[in-house]
């Protein structure tokens, strides 16, 4: 039975790519559901066999726990070479939000 493994809403691209060539790489059999023009489904990758759900699980909290490591570093980078916006610059940028 299908399973819902990773939900795709408010997920960066390159993260989704990241976990799409994942499940690939050790190969877990899933398939992709989009919430449709108006919005009604869901955006997620599902299991195709409920049976790989631990090991797809594990491997996704694997690589997220790496990636937090990786954008903090990037966002480190960042602020010291002084090109993280201030609240201004960004209220500046999109001031109707």
């Amino acid at each position: 039975m299908a399973r819902l493994l990773f939900k795709l809403a408010q997920v960066p691209d390159d993260e989704a790519q990241d976990i799409r060539a994942l499940l690939d790489e050790h190969q877990i059999s899933y398939y992709e559901t989009d919430a449709g023009f108006f919005r009604v489904g869901l955006d997620a990758i599902w299991l195709a066999d409920g049976a790989q759900e631990e090991r797809a699980r594990e491997l996704i909290r694997e690589y997220q726990a790496e990636r937090v490591i990786r954008q903090q570093q990037n966002y480190a980078q960042l602020v010291e070479a002084g090109q993280v916006p201030n609240v201004w610059q960004l209220f500046c940028a999109q001031p109707i939000r």
